[in-house]
């Protein structure tokens, strides 16, 4: 079995290196797609359409101009990983969970257990709570069994 995998969330550590590398060592088949995750181009992601006299209306630009992607590739997911990192608020990622649980798209919250109180209505639409990378290649591992 085949899926495609996107990984949403915290942009600051190197966990999808280690979810992608530790299914790449398990020998499964996933395809992997990610949000731009260079800060500064995220942030500038709707610069060219023109200036804007405020944050809000150059923020506005960008996100929808990062929903093009984000909304197409989760999309076409089989399974979503949601990361919420305890440095910075992810409220894109946590929109990005409501997304997938609105269409119907299976997605785990890879998270540890200081923001599950803070997380607990994401969390119990999820099928799955990781606390770390491992776990989440695990839970490919037997999803993608065969």
């Amino acid at each position: 079995m085949s899926f495609n995998v996107y990984l949403s969330g915290e942009i600051h550590s190197d966990w999808r290196d280690e979810v992608e590398q530790g299914a790449k060592e398990a020998g499964l088949d996933v395809v992997f797609t990610t949000p731009v995750t260079d800060h500064a181009a995220s942030d500038e992601a709707g610069d060219h359409l023109g200036n804007t006299e405020n944050s809000f209306w150059r923020d506005h630009q960008s996100a929808k101009v990062n929903a093009i992607r984000t909304r197409n590739l989760i999309e076409k997911a089989d399974l979503v990983v949601v990361r919420f990192g305890d440095k910075y608020r992810q409220w894109n990622a946590a929109f990005d969970a409501g997304y997938c649980a609105a269409l119907g798209t299976p997605y785990i919250t890879l998270h540890d257990e200081s923001t599950s109180h803070a997380l607990k209505e994401v969390d119990a639409a999820a099928q799955a709570w990781c606390e770390t990378p491992e776990q989440v290649v695990e839970t490919l591992k037997y999803v993608l069994r065969d």
